[in-house]
């Protein structure tokens, strides 16, 4: 499979739906990006059944800020519309194998319980019940 092409239009789109989707933010004066494309390309080539989006940081500068891209190359990965890795540096085609192997494994309701347990606002301790309301810290 051919790489997507992701911009600020279709990002969300493509990256809410369930199975994942490796994004490779890049820029074409970059070095390191141009050197990991044809390993993306293969890995791209070997699983079919993964979308494979990059990102031209360059052209999708708000992309890149919204993700806070400091650094290019940075490998995403999304799973059922969750962001479950970001990690810049090109990585060599065995770690993109094990990532991709990693993400596929995820027990992604343990992820989303995870999140939620993140998401949870922590709880205020109440005051005992000899303490006078007013003294609570």
């Amino acid at each position: 499979m051919a790489t997507v092409a992701l911009t600020a239009a279709n990002f969300d789109e493509v990256t809410s739906k369930d199975g994942v989707v490796l994004v490779d933010f890049w820029a074409s004066w970059c070095g390191p990006c141009v050197r990991f494309a044809p390993t993306y390309e293969r890995s791209s080539e070997k699983h079919p059944e993964i979308t494979f989006g990059k990102v031209d940081t360059e052209a999708e500068q708000i992309l890149a800020a919204k993700f806070d891209i400091r650094s290019i190359p940075t490998i995403m990965a999304v799973r059922d519309g969750i962001v479950v890795f970001s990690q810049p540096g090109a990585l060599p085609e065995s770690a993109l194998e094990s990532l991709i192997e990693k993400v596929e494994q995820l027990n992604m309701d343990e992820v989303r319980e995870q999140i939620a347990a993140q998401s949870q606002p922590a709880p205020s301790k109440a005051p005992a019940a000899d303490e006078p309301a007013t003294a609570r810290g």
